[in-house]
């Protein structure tokens, strides 16, 4: 409202600066980039002005009067399909009945829990309105309840089977429940009506990903491109695909041709900054520094580019710079979460207080018996991936990635508890039958069928299951579980420099990321003095770099799988790779990972009074 009042007096300057403090306490603000466009048309810069009111709409669709003056400017630029496109948005948006924009705009403005009452309320009285199901579902989806949000998703498909905003919701619904099958087979209805539509293309690649299937994913990407050659979002995922798939100079060359065709796009940066491998260049590191400097750059493209400059000033050995700009992107990135070590620590102790050796010795014997899983946990950055590489190369046990299943069922035991009662879960594996606990480690591996081959045994790598393994203990009592333990300070400066594709909240802050290393180490005391002895495997990543057969020995002889050569030769296997690590694993072992923190230790102080105790050597 300031930035208005200054815009209406003249204060253009004023205005401004209200705006670029706005945008930065709140980056996603869609109004404050809705109130930049009428500034900047007043001022008559109708590029920006356009490129706000874009924002302004991509961060809250609702926003009617960012899409009517989008229409007008498009009309001003010569883009009649623009300006179309953007007066079919105004025309959706008036047809709605007022609650459900106002449910519009509430979610996307951060009140999701007014948009889940307005929703409801509406409902009750229109109980088949399609685009209330529909808003409905998106609230489940942002609130975690995927399994309301995708029987609204299902319903509301049924009432109108040709609605296909209904069914990319619902794809991506089926995905986040770990439906991959299910989200594959819609993209293919999809693409069946449509096969040369590039937007269901685009959906049918990505699931096709998802589900392991590359070469089908990248021969769909490229017809997309051969429709929209020069889409960055499309040259970015293929650059993800190839990447995944071992095909490194062709992903190098999709991220470039994305960075080139829109330099603004901030995951192609970050998708070289992310082979590990590469180094950019001189021009490359010029022209992202630019980037920073401008005001129009959004925010998570500034995440990105910001993480990708710390990796080009680290391999110049200018360390302050890099820690500069890996402390720059993690306090942007911290903005957008909410994330708190004290809600963490409590959930540590609620494991810790509940899943006593009464509750195991109470429910020993139940759980589905079959052995294959195996499960690598820990913290992210630990060298769980190449414990993973090591075992995916023997004959017997299928690499798949890290599955978030585990992650769901316990989400699922929480229910609608979550937030009232916190400790619901695990409290109420106190509670669940014999039968119970056998159906729920046979959702786990009917949801993870999908991303294996024929081999016995397949690997589980979500690092944050250490969180769950007494619910992994009891519905799944014959799995194998490793905890993937990495010198603290490594690990804790390489999760930091890190940006995550999702989750892995605590790593965007020195002391949050510390409190969390010790919590884990407390609580993987605690899982090891109230399981059975030996049931977890600790393989600390010093060791596999000192003595990689002896190691590779220990992982098998705990799994129960003969030595096989191929597990030492671990770089020679192909197969996909989805973390960080994914290059570095197709080399030969090396050291050069160890204590690269070394050289920012001047700036660490934070860090290590957060570990605390846990920096002292075991």
């Amino acid at each position: 409202m300031a930035a208005v009042c200054a815009r209406y007096e003249g204060r253009h300057d004023d205005a401004l600066a209200r705006l670029a403090e706005l945008k930065s306490a709140a980056p996603d603000y869609g109004r404050a980039y809705q109130e930049e466009g009428h500034l900047k048309r007043k001022l008559g810069d109708i590029p920006g002005a356009l490129t706000a009111f874009a924002l302004a709409t991509r961060f809250n669709p609702s926003l009617i009067a960012s899409w009517k003056a989008q229409g007008d400017l498009h009309d001003i630029a010569g883009n009649p399909a623009g300006a179309a496109s953007a007066r079919a948005q105004v025309e959706r948006l008036q047809a709605l009945p007022r609650e459900l924009l106002a449910v519009t705009n509430h979610i996307h403005e951060g009140r999701i829990f007014r948009a889940e009452e307005l929703a409801r309320a509406f409902l009750q009285r229109h109980p088949a309105h399609v685009e209330g199901m529909r808003l409905l579902a998106d609230i489940g989806t942002r609130l975690g309840v995927h399994e309301d949000a995708d029987f609204l998703l299902e319903s509301a498909i049924e009432l109108e089977p040709d609605n296909i905003q209904l069914r990319l919701d619902y794809i991506q619904a089926l995905r986040k429940r770990q439906k991959f099958t299910a989200a594959l087979e819609q993209a293919e209805a999809l693409m069946a009506r449509d096969p040369d539509n590039p937007v269901f293309q685009s959906h049918y690649a990505i699931e096709s990903m998802q589900a392991g299937d590359y070469e089908t994913a990248l021969d769909t990407f490229e017809q997309v491109l051969k429709t929209l050659p020069d889409d960055p979002a499309t040259l970015v995922s293929r650059g993800h695909a190839l990447k995944t798939y071992g095909r490194t100079e062709d992903a190098i060359a999709s991220y470039q041709a994305a960075a080139q065709v829109s330099p603004g796009q901030g995951d192609a940066w970050y998708g070289l900054a992310n082979l590990k491998t590469y180094r950019f260049s001189e021009d490359e590191l010029s022209r992202m520094e630019a980037l920073m400097a401008s005001p129009d750059l959004d925010h998570m493209s500034r995440i990105h580019i910001a993480f990708a400059l710390g990796k080009a000033r680290e391999d110049r050995k200018d360390y302050d710079a890099a820690f500069e700009a890996f402390a720059q992107g993690n306090a942007l990135k911290h903005q957008t979460i909410r994330y708190t070590t004290q809600q963490m620590q409590a959930e540590f102790e609620s494991q810790k207080s509940i899943c006593t050796r009464d509750l195991f010795e109470k429910q020993a014997g139940k759980g589905n018996p079959t052995p294959d899983p195996i499960f690598i946990l820990g913290l992210p950055r630990a060298g769980s991936t190449l414990i993973e590489q090591i075992l995916a190369s023997h004959p017997d046990v299928d690499g798949t990635l890290e599955l978030p299943n585990i992650l769901s069922l316990a989400h699922r035991l929480r229910g609608r508890k979550q937030i009232s009662d916190r400790e619901h879960y695990p409290r109420i594996l106190h509670d669940l039958s014999a039968d119970e606990l056998r159906a729920l480690g046979q959702d786990y591996l009917d949801n993870t069928r999908i991303h294996r081959a024929d081999a016995p045994f397949f690997t589980d790598k979500m690092p944050n299951n250490f969180r769950h393994i007494g619910l992994i203990h009891l519905i799944l009592p014959n799995a194998k579980i490793i905890d993937a333990r990495r010198n603290p300070m490594d690990c804790c400066w390489s999760g930091f420099k890190q940006l995550f594709a999702e989750g892995q909240e605590f790593t965007y802050s020195l002391q949050d990321i510390g409190h969390y290393y010790r919590g884990y180490v407390d609580l993987m005391t605690h899982w090891d003095a109230v399981l059975p002895e030996g049931r977890i495997l600790r393989v600390q990543h010093e060791d596999v770099l000192d003595d990689l057969e002896g190691e590779v020995r220990h992982l098998l002889d705990h799994c129960g799988l003969p030595f096989d050569q191929r597990c030492v030769d671990f770089h020679q296997t192909e197969r996909a790779v989805r973390t960080a690590s994914s290059e570095q694993v197709r080399r030969p072992i090396n050291k050069r990972g160890l204590e690269q923190w070394r050289p920012y230790e001047a700036h660490l102080d934070p860090l290590k009074a957060a570990l605390g105790p846990a920096l002292a050597p075991e």
